[in-house]
């Protein structure tokens, strides 16, 4: 995919207004073929859709033919409402991937996250019915993920055996547990916000494509 262009947007949320950042083709590039939505880390921490690992999610995805859509949850940057420990961000989620279904419709979803962005990514899965799911550090030990639905889609959860915050214990065990059909790939030295090791993360995403594209492919203009 050529260079993106990127412009700020405000979309309707259950709390006002959500802050998105969209990056798409510009007029007469080859058109995304997948339309993805990024969630990112923790409000309450410094959590914004600037975080460099939501970035290299989204860059990533555009390098292989996505547009993407990330944003701000609930209180953060200029995105209306107050922090709500979960629930109101997967309702916050459901509302991006509503209007990136909108803006590229029929266009198979691609749904992510990163540490609390992550978990609020699978909480959202089921009701969003993506066809790729992806994980980083999936804070499952700090949020409640329970009663979720499994999805049926390709799914990748990245980790790092370093990482600080999400204890990689309890994310491989969870996996197992909850998630036995998710490509689980666990990063040597990886820390939690993947300090010089961000290419790494990149290639999971390019290893991982090809498949997951392929069944994207056969569901294309599926909600």
């Amino acid at each position: 995919m050529n260079k993106a262009v990127a412009h700020s947007a405000a979309i309707a949320g259950p709390a006002g207004r959500l802050e998105t950042l969209v990056e798409e083709p510009a007029p007469g590039d080859p058109p995304p073929q997948l339309a993805a939505v990024i969630c990112h880390p923790h409000p309450l921490f410094g959590g914004t859709l600037h975080n460099k690992v939501v970035h290299t999610l989204a860059r990533a995805l555009r390098a292989g033919g996505a547009a993407t859509l990330r944003f701000n949850f609930r209180g953060v940057g200029a995105s209306e409402g107050v922090h709500d420990g979960g629930a109101g961000e997967s309702a916050d989620a459901l509302a991006a991937v509503v209007a990136a279904r909108a803006r590229w419709p029929g266009l198979p979803l691609v749904l992510a996250g990163f540490s609390f962005g992550a978990a609020i990514a699978i909480r959202a899965a089921a009701p969003a019915r993506p066809q790729w799911l992806i994980t980083v550090a999936p804070a499952v030990d700090r949020v409640s993920v329970e009663g979720f639905i499994s999805p049926s889609c390709p799914w990748l959860i990245v980790q790092g055996d370093a990482d600080e915050v999400v204890a990689p214990a309890a994310v491989v065990a969870w996996a197992a547990r909850r998630a036995p059909q998710a490509q689980l790939r666990l990063l040597g030295g990886v820390g939690h916000f993947f300090h010089g090791r961000l290419h790494e993360l990149a290639d999971c995403i390019r290893a991982d494509w090809p498949d997951a594209l392929a069944i994207a492919g056969k569901t294309k203009g599926l909600d």
